[in-house]
């Protein structure tokens, strides 16, 4: 399997425990976190709970029938009534499907999972569950805190096939002794109607560790790789076994939908009217949008674009309801999906929040498809109530001159200059750290603040979109938490017209982004510090670590307000920076720094485990330590592919002025 990053769920084998046909196989408790770092008019529940996963396997001899009477008592409570009393936010279990009805074939695997709100129901707690029968004995639900973890587990494929053939686990170690990484096997369904019956396959012991050991070192980070062959696209249980010095095995569990997972760029609503016909239609600006790397879009299916050639040869995959799911759910249509989002930003729902049980509800049509779904996340002062709703969670949050549900004149960050048109920018490292914690061991993804038509002024600034700076060092503390999809925000063709000093940088994040992807999608978030200089905030850094090496990130955040302009200002500065690297890349065979432009030399240093780099930063620098000699070579031809691919398109209105006049035209 391959690996991922960062802060997820614990999986903690039990011991078998009968009750009424089930054992309780194992239990993944994903504590809840909330930024000390963010500022609102109410401040947040200080409150955690915890998102927790139960593992249960049918140990009868006939078949069970799960339906919406089945009796399943936590603490002596229905779950209906845990969220009517608040100590839930949400749950999945026989309860919850109102419409549905399992039946659970001896020795299948099921999945329920509840979201609570506060400590009652956090990690260290201990609660009881009753099935069925009530003079069963009750099954204890010992919710520890996690001392190891699966931290990411991604689904990877090769050329255009949507089904994945390998996937990548991250294993986070904080038990107090090395763990050896022994086996893993998936439990899969039958078929996709039957997702929620899950049957083991065979135990794989031909794991390609990192390190190659397979022995991950108390407070440290390891996986491995694993072929699977070509994998259904359903529900799954990942059982990763581990053995400890005693000699004794203890599983870590996750429960999540396999895709295949590809680094997508949105551009947001790329579909709006254009006088009688869709911006859609329009090449010059499909154009645009390609040679800016985008590949996808709020949109599911536009006549005149999405069934002609205009679509074979401007492709942006759909991001909208997808519905009826039989019509996107099939071969065909798979690769142009991206993802189904439509429920917009439950947490404000438009003026009334939509309780987290109503969001899992809309989701219940697609349990038994092949379409991922994704939800948006908006104000981390709550979103942990949200936590594991989706196969895909993502979130917005823009830095300047937006709306936004943070209180921006309550920042402390530069003393008494209280500002009320932006926020602190690396406030995107730390909700991007959160909603990957909360909803570990799954991937995410972030709208990342782009050009926009339709904000106005705030604070009294007057550029109402990020300057090239501001846009490049908000996608870069995202990128430096380990995402694997961005959304710009938004790139409509008003937008790009408006702000036309935005295109070239934008496409050089993105083509930046498709250098280091295949790193982001191995890689699992492995290191990440503040650092202070004469007791100023001066950088974050930030490490994402997989098999073929890491991406060490630096951002800068020195930078300053003009107070005048009403901008951020950032001044190139040299730095030093000093990471902590895993094992298996102590001696890399490559170090280099890679930007739009290439790869370059770095001074740096290698002493007991850790990588010290010398470089000029301006707004924020990435840098590989490649695990194998070549990569370097190949990411340069890369690199000159991806800027032959936005020549071949013969159109630049970046930097073309008959070029851009094409695109205002489109607007008259």
């Amino acid at each position: 399997m391959k690996h991922g990053l960062l802060i997820a769920a614990l999986f903690t084998l039990l011991e078998a425990s009968p009750c009424a046909g089930f054992d309780l196989l194992g239990i993944s408790v994903t504590p809840h976190q909330q930024s000390p770092n963010m500022r609102y008019w109410r401040a947040p529940d200080p409150e955690l709970g915890a998102r927790v996963e139960l593992f249960l396997r049918h140990d009868g001899t006939i078949p069970l029938t799960l339906s919406k009477d089945f009796r399943a008592l936590f603490d002596g409570l229905a779950p209906a009534d845990l969220i009517a009393s608040k100590a839930w936010t949400w749950h999945d279990t026989p309860a919850a499907r109102t419409n549905e009805t399992l039946t659970l074939p001896p020795g299948a695997l099921t999945v329920w999972t509840f979201n609570s709100r506060g400590s009652n129901w956090g990690a260290g707690t201990t609660h009881s569950l009753t099935l069925e029968d009530a003079n069963t004995k009750p099954l204890a639900l010992r919710l520890e805190t996690p001392r190891a973890w699966l931290s990411a587990v991604t689904f990877l494929g090769d050329g255009d096939a949507v089904r994945p053939t390998r996937a990548i686990v991250h294993v986070a170690n904080e038990s107090g002794q090395p763990r050896t990484l022994r086996a893993c096997r998936l439990w899969l369904p039958t078929g996709n109607a039957d997702f929620r019956a899950l049957h083991p396959q065979p135990w794989s012991t031909n794991l390609n560790g990192f390190p190659a050991s397979r022995v991950v070192s108390s407070g440290s980070r390891g996986g491995f790789v694993v072929e699977t062959g070509p994998l259904p696209l359903t529900y799954c249980a990942v059982e990763v076994e581990t053995v400890g010095p005693d000699a004794k095995a203890t599983s870590l569990w996750a429960h999540l939908r396999i895709k295949r997972e590809i680094f997508d760029l949105s551009g947001g609503w790329v579909a709006s009217k254009l006088g009688t016909s869709n911006t859609l239609h329009a090449e010059p600006y499909l154009k645009t949008l390609r040679r800016m790397h985008i590949n996808s879009g709020m949109h599911q299916d536009v006549p005149g674009y999405s069934n002609t050639e205009l679509f074979t040869k401007y492709p942006l995959k759909y991001m909208n309801r997808l519905q009826p799911s039989e019509r996107y759910d099939t071969d065909a249509m798979l690769p142009r999906i991206h993802a189904v989002e439509f429920q917009g930003e439950p947490q404000y729902g438009g003026g009334r929040p939509v309780p987290p049980q109503e969001v899992f509800t809309k989701f219940l049509p697609y349990g038994p498809t092949r379409l991922p779904t994704s939800v948006t996340h908006s104000e981390e002062r709550v979103w942990r109530y949200y936590a594991g709703l989706s196969d895909y969670p993502h979130y917005d949050a823009y830095r300047v001159c937006a709306p936004a549900p943070d209180v921006w004149s309550q920042y402390e960050r530069w003393g008494a200059n209280r500002l009320r048109w932006a926020a602190p920018l690396e406030t995107i490292g730390d909700m991007t750290r959160s909603l990957r914690e909360l909803n570990r061991p799954r991937p995410i993804a972030y709208w990342s603040q782009g050009a926009h038509a339709g904000w106005g002024q705030s604070g009294g600034r007057r550029r109402t979109s990020p300057t090239p700076d501001e846009l490049r060092a908000q996608a870069y503390h995202g990128l430096a938490s380990r995402i694997t999809s961005l959304y710009w925000f938004n790139l409509s063709l008003q937008s790009l017209v408006k702000f036309r000093d935005l295109i070239e940088p934008i496409t050089r994040v993105n083509r930046e982004i498709r250098l280091m992807q295949d790193l982001l999608l191995e890689g699992d978030a492995f290191d990440y510090r503040r650092e202070l200089q004469n007791g100023q905030l001066s950088w974050d850094l930030a490490s994402v670590a997989g098999p073929n090496g890491a991406l060490l990130f630096a951002n800068d955040l020195a930078y300053e307000p003009d107070l005048a302009e009403k901008v951020f200002k950032f001044t190139p500065r040299d730095g030093v920076f000093t990471f902590p690297l895993p094992a298996y890349l102590a001696k890399p065979a490559e170090v280099f720094r890679l930007d739009a432009d290439g790869t370059y030399d770095v001074k740096f240093s290698l002493t007991d485990g850790r990588i010290t780099l010398r470089d000029r930063v301006n707004v924020a620098g990435s840098y590989v330590v490649s695990a194998r000699p070549g990569l370097r070579r190949d990411l340069q031809a890369r690199n000159a592919t991806l800027m032959a691919f936005e020549k071949s398109f013969g159109f630049d209105p970046a930097s073309n002025d008959p070029d851009f006049a094409a695109l205002q035209r489109l607007l008259q």
